[in-house]
């Protein structure tokens, strides 16, 4: 599977060599998600936005951790079952986290962060300037080795990938964050820089902050 699906731009050069060896960085532990809080759903999809402006602040760990349940973590454990659907069972869908530290791979099943590359690669997750401001950019990756062979891939991995994003869409809104999610990523270079198989295929990003004041 080729990563086409991409709008071209010349990065600069200092955004591809911050990429190195993710043994330079420490897998992370994320502390227990926080289940019971939040606002009540209505009051959630009134307030669903998206939003183009972000503080620098980073996200508290916490947050961070509550963020990624909500998005793809296990909510029946007994079942290995998330908190999106995917077409078959199949959880084709890998969460990348880039943020100021690194790239790293969510891990729903133990809820916590598994390195990728070290060095700050926010830039290469979308062509909008806003895109390296953002603390958090989620990258939606396809791992299309996972699903049946004969299917067609991209169809069920952009709506599955697309379930995710809303539920991020919804906690942002419930804890006051900025969201946007977007197509527009140069998926070649982020694929090389990201170290990604064939078989993976970058669908969406969606970057995550504070909102700008």
């Amino acid at each position: 599977m080729s990563h086409r699906l991409s709008t071209m731009v010349v990065l600069p050069a200092l955004a591809l060599a911050t990429a190195v060896v993710a043994q330079d960085l420490a897998p992370v532990a994320l502390p227990p998600p926080q289940t019971d809080g939040g606002k009540p759903l209505m009051q959630a999809l009134r307030l669903r936005a998206s939003a183009r402006a972000f503080a620098p602040d980073p996200l508290p760990e916490q947050k961070l951790s509550n963020l990624l349940w909500a998005a793809w973590g296990v909510n029946r454990p007994q079942e290995g079952r998330r908190t999106a659907p995917s077409a078959r069972n199949w959880q084709e869908i890998d969460v990348l986290v880039l943020n100021a530290t690194g790239a790293y791979v969510y891990d729903a099943k133990a809820h916590a962060l598994k390195p990728l590359a070290s060095g700050d690669l926010r830039a290469l997750a979308g062509t909008q300037d806003f895109v390296k401001d953002a603390p958090v950019n989620l990258v939606y990756v396809a791992d299309t080795s996972r699903m049946e062979s004969g299917t067609d891939p991209q169809p069920m991995a952009y709506a599955d990938a697309a379930f995710i994003a809303q539920n991020v869409y919804l906690f942002c809104a419930s804890e006051g964050l900025a969201t946007v999610v977007r197509a527009s990523v140069d998926r070649p270079a982020l694929a090389k820089a990201l170290k990604l198989r064939d078989s993976q295929l970058i669908v969406f990003a969606q970057s995550v902050g504070f909102p700008k004041k």
